[in-house]
């Protein structure tokens, strides 16, 4: 099994297929970067199976394969495919997404083996989801829940970054919606992965505030009194509704300890924490013709050097040394 130096087990493996997305979220990529240069420096659809099979041969359970916007890149169901050639040792393939281009994508997804989707979904007024992507959108990501619960995606996830001023009077609605359409309705704290830097701790939520917000208006029971590994607290409606509640925290309930993922960008950096101001060049070990063996054992020596923890919370804290659009969720 793949360890670091505080005995946690790695599992889970995030892969960032692109770093460019076509919505423009303020809390994530606001004004744009520079995209990467292309076939130089992205890591190819062969080179993410070779490392995911070497990953798998490490104890790797889960993929999850994330961007900026992964369906921008052309034929994902392709490298879909290439994963699933990796089951049974790999358990789980997901695809997290901002809807936009689900609906066309997704049979062809689900025929290449993908297991489940999350989508990202911060509003469910029109305007107000304009103003937090800047794009009109709402429908198209309305429409991609629909698809993937059509298409047998399951469980289908939605995610909701909430923050102060923008969207925390919509925690109801969205609440709401997992009800009515029978979905895991994720909440997440605001992280300071933007590319605008302007993030503020006081525009902050806390999950506990969220949490009061929906138990107010439709009580929920936990589901299970360990949340393990996983990032959300996962709650069910007392009254017996469908859907389900997570609530993920950060920021302000830190669950550093039980941490069980690694991550690798686009450009073939692997990233030991979404908040690591440091990375490994995974990317020119692969391009040095090294054999498989080799590869293990530098992505073993970096899971060792993987944080004990994020240090949002300290005096001195430095920004996370690439903005999410980059890294990955």
């Amino acid at each position: 099994m793949l360890k670091d130096a505080h005995n946690r087990t790695i599992r889970d493996l995030r892969i960032s297929l692109t770093d460019r997305c076509n919505f423009r979220c303020f809390y994530c990529l606001p004004n744009g970067e520079p995209p990467l240069a292309r076939k130089e420096t992205i890591l190819s659809f062969e080179e993410i199976v070779r490392l995911s099979r070497i990953f798998v041969s490490l104890g790797i359970e889960k993929i999850r394969l994330t961007g900026g916007e992964p369906l921008i890149r052309r034929d994902v169901p392709s490298l879909v495919a290439g994963l699933a050639a990796l089951k049974p040792e790999l358990k789980d393939i997901a695809l997290t997404t901002n809807g936009f281009d689900l609906p066309r994508h997704a049979a062809g997804l689900k025929a290449a083996g993908l297991d489940r989707v999350t989508l990202s979904l911060d509003s469910v007024d029109e305007k107000n989801f304009e103003a937090i992507t800047g794009v009109n959108a709402l429908g198209k990501v309305l429409d991609a829940i629909a698809a993937a619960k059509a298409y047998g995606f399951h469980p289908v996830k939605v995610n909701a970054v909430i923050v102060r001023g923008r969207n925390d009077h919509e925690i109801t609605a969205l609440a709401d919606l997992a009800r009515r359409e029978n979905i895991g309705m994720r909440f997440i704290e605001f992280m300071p992965l933007d590319s605008g830097h302007e993030w503020d701790r006081k525009q902050v939520v806390s999950g506990k505030e969220i949490f009061a917000a929906i138990n107010e208006r439709f009580p929920l029971e936990l589901i299970q009194p360990d949340r393990g590994s996983e990032t959300a607290w996962k709650y069910r409606f007392a009254d017996g509704s469908p859907g389900e509640i997570g609530i993920i925290a950060p920021v302000t309930e830190m669950f550093c300890g039980a941490c069980s993922r690694i991550r690798l960008t686009a450009d073939g950096q692997i990233r030991t924490c979404l908040f690591s101001t440091a990375e490994h060049d995974l990317r020119s070990v692969v391009r040095s013709s090294a054999s498989d063996d080799e590869i293990a054992g530098f992505i073993r020596s970096v899971t060792l050097q993987k944080e004990a923890r994020h240090h949002i919370n300290d005096p001195a804290y430095a920004p996370a040394s690439r903005t999410m659009s980059f890294i990955g969720g």
